[in-house]
């Protein structure tokens, strides 16, 4: 039952990461993106997964962590070239 949970949890906070890619594509800027806050994201889903292994209880709920890892890093990267795009336009802005 443990599992449920755990799994439902993993959802709920993976349900927000497709909202943010989309957002991260179309508006082409990194303002209101924090890369520090997603690379916590990134290494907390990271030692949730790795306790799984560590405890010898890999189940299905991996995946999730998977994918949730897969997301975050996703957005980090736009994240990244979102602030280069940033860089580049305040760049022109001051030409």
């Amino acid at each position: 039952m443990a599992q449920v949970f755990e799994m439902i949890m993993l959802i709920c906070f993976g349900l927000s990461w497709p909202f943010n890619i989309t957002k991260s594509v179309r508006s082409r800027t990194a303002k209101g993106e924090s890369l520090w806050f997603e690379v916590c994201i990134i290494v907390g889903y990271l030692c949730g997964l790795a306790g799984k292994f560590i405890s010898g209880n890999v189940t299905y709920v991996a995946a999730f962590y998977i994918l949730d890892i897969t997301m975050v890093t996703i957005d980090l990267v736009l994240t990244i070239r979102n602030k280069r795009l940033d860089r580049a336009a305040e760049k022109e802005e001051t030409v």
